[in-house]
Parts: C-alpha cells; structure tokens; sequence
C-alpha cells in the first residue's frame, strides 16, 4: 500500500534523540525546547516560538491568551479539520463557519465581512492543504473591526504569502508537527508571534500558569500544554531538513500536475501567482465519477487516498450552528481526496498512482 503521507526521519532525529536520553532531560524542560523554539520562530520569520503537545492545543493557547471566551464569537473556515472549531470551543466562544473560495479553496474573505458581529473578536484563516489564504483582505478586515488573526498553519509549514512565510502575518500562527505533517515531533505544536506580551501569557499557560516568581502559584487556570524534550529532540532534527523536505513534495507535485493535467473530471490543485504552495497533501477535485467509490478502487490498486475534511457545520457538535449551506465549500468537500504525498514518494510510484488513476477515471 502507498500511504498518503509517512514521516522522513533520515536525518540527526536518532543522534538527538540519544543525546537527549542521555542527559536525563526528557520531559519538558532542557536544551532541544529552546533550541527548537528558536530555530522554527527563526524559520518563520517571527521573534518567539512557544512549543506545545499539539497543534489543537497551540491554536487554544493563542486564543486564551488573547481572552477570548464565553459570548465571544470568532470566524473559520467550515472547511478544515475539526480541531479549528474545537479550539474555539474550549474556550466557551462560538465558532461562526465562513464558506471557502473556489480559485484557492480557502476561506473567502467576501464571507467573512458578512458574518462580522459586535461579538466577532477573532479570525481564524487556514492555510488549506498547504496553500496560503488570501491574508490581505482578512488582515485590513481585521484592522476595520478591531479582530485578532491567528493563522491556522498545521499543514503548510513553509507556505508563503507574497514572499512572506505563513504564521508571521497574524498576531500568532498555530503549527502541527502530527506524523503526517511536513516536519514531525510525532506529536506536538507551536505558536509563532512577534508580541512579547502574548509569548510571555502563553508561556505561563501552557505550563499550568506557574507563576516565575513563585513556585507552585497559579495566579489563573493554566494547562499542560508542555512538549517534552525528547519530541523537540526530534523537531530540532526535522527543522535542519524542512527545505529538502518541501522540494521534495514541491516535486512531486511538479510530476503529478504534468503526467493529469489533460485528465479529464479532474481539477489540480491550486498555486497563486502570490503564494508559495507546499502541498502538505496533494490534493485534487473530480466530476462525474463516485468520489468514494473511486477512492476504493484505488485503494484495491494499492494506492491509499483522503477524502476532503466534512465541512465543520455538518458535524454533530456543531450542526445547530448554522443553517447556511456554505455551498463552495460543501461541494469542494464532495469532490475533494488527496493522493499519496509523502517526501518519500518515489517517481515510479506517482507514475504508477497516475496511471491506475487514469485508467479508473475514464
């Protein structure tokens, strides 16, 4: 079976790893944090990495930080991973879904203006797949109506926005380093911003709000949010080969778009003139044809596949949210898989994934 995605871990993860090991610092404090935090905050472009155990548990950070809760409302895509409305519902806001455009499948900026409350506080734009949204109508939103940005970046590590990396464009970006994505610490997150106030508050937070003063004192409910050492071991590794790994994936995509762009019922995923894509997933839409059943005779061929994410104002925790029918995004969700992606796939299996695929289609 070819996976859709699997980690590439040929570089010094083993070596740190046993270092790490070694010094007997293993949980959340010791030198691969820090070094981690600096060497990705550095990567991105922004002044502070703060570390956490999850890209969920990064994106709830930035919002308790920016005291956003009960009553509040803020704006995502319904679009994405369900972990984007979760985050706002742990801190007792309400996620509002906004639908997506059809040229980038991101959230369209048009439909946020239109679901802006006096309640809205925040906006949260996902870099879809690994392609950036269109920040700057979604940032001069943001300044009209005094809202916060945070940038859901879990999967386009590397992205940029008009030569600018994503995760630096908001107050804060929100990273995932889960197995699949395009650096991994196998489980864990970060938050990148260039506000001091805010790393500091988050700092606190994510290690149960111990205040630095005095040991064992909580001036307010904190979290466990907290990598561990030897996963940051990992990520330190990871970092020192992410160029190569989006070249790698960058090529791929370069080979899938040349051997199915005259496929018909397939639409290739998309690149803006203003935007690096890193195709954290190489994804395509297709017409006329059974999306599932598709996706099951390929997966008879050997070749594994995604479907799109449901779009979050279908699922049960948030289905009496809205009776909007978000209808781009809807459909893109319908036609939507992704095919195998990974920075290991090898030319001869993206010819043969391309040629089964052909053959299933026509």
């Amino acid at each position: 079976m070819i996976p859709v995605a699997e980690p590439r871990l040929d570089g010094n993860e083993f070596k740190y790893v046993k270092d790490c090991v070694k010094s007997g610092w293993i949980s959340s404090i010791g030198k691969y944090i820090k070094r981690f935090e600096k060497e990705f905050s550095d990567y991105i472009g922004t002044k502070y990495g703060i570390a956490t155990s999850s890209g969920t548990t990064a994106l709830h950070l930035a919002l308790v930080s920016l005291g956003i809760g009960p009553k509040d409302e803020v704006i995502v895509p319904t679009l994405s991973f369900i972990a984007t409305a979760n985050s706002v519902a742990y801190t007792g806001a309400t996620p509002i879904f906004v639908d997506s455009e059809k040229e980038t499948w991101n959230i369209d900026p048009q439909d946020i203006k239109r679901h802006i409350t006096d309640r809205t506080k925040a906006i949260i734009p996902v870099h879809l797949y690994g392609h950036p949204a269109d920040m700057d109508p979604i940032l001069e939103l943001a300044e009209r109506y005094s809202l916060h940005v945070i940038e859901d970046a879990a999967e386009a590590h590397g992205a940029e926005y008009k030569k600018k990396k994503v995760g630096s464009l908001g107050i804060a970006g929100c990273y995932s380093f889960y197995g699949n994505k395009i650096i991994t610490t196998g489980e864990g997150g970060m938050i990148t911003t260039n506000n001091e106030e805010i790393a500091e508050k988050i700092m606190m937070l994510r290690d149960h709000a111990m205040s630095k003063e005095k040991r064992y004192w909580h001036p307010m409910i904190g979290y466990n949010y907290r990598m561990t050492n030897m996963q940051a071991a990992v990520g330190v590794a990871q970092i020192e080969r992410i160029e190569d790994y989006i070249a790698a994936k960058r090529n791929n995509a370069e080979m899938y778009n040349s051997l199915l762009k005259d496929v018909p019922n397939i639409t290739l995923p998309p690149e803006m003139e203003w935007a690096r894509n890193v195709f954290w997933l190489y994804s395509i839409l297709i017409d006329k044809v059974d999306r599932d059943g598709f996706m099951a005779t390929l997966r008879e061929k050997g070749i594994d596949t995604r479907p799109f994410f449901y779009p979050m104002h279908t699922q049960p925790p948030y289905g009496n949210h809205t009776d909007e029918d978000l209808k781009v995004a809807t459909d893109l969700a319908a036609r939507g898989l992704s095919l195998p992606s990974g920075a290991t796939l090898k030319r001869k299996q993206i010819k043969y994934i391309c040629e089964t695929l052909v053959e299933a289609i026509t």
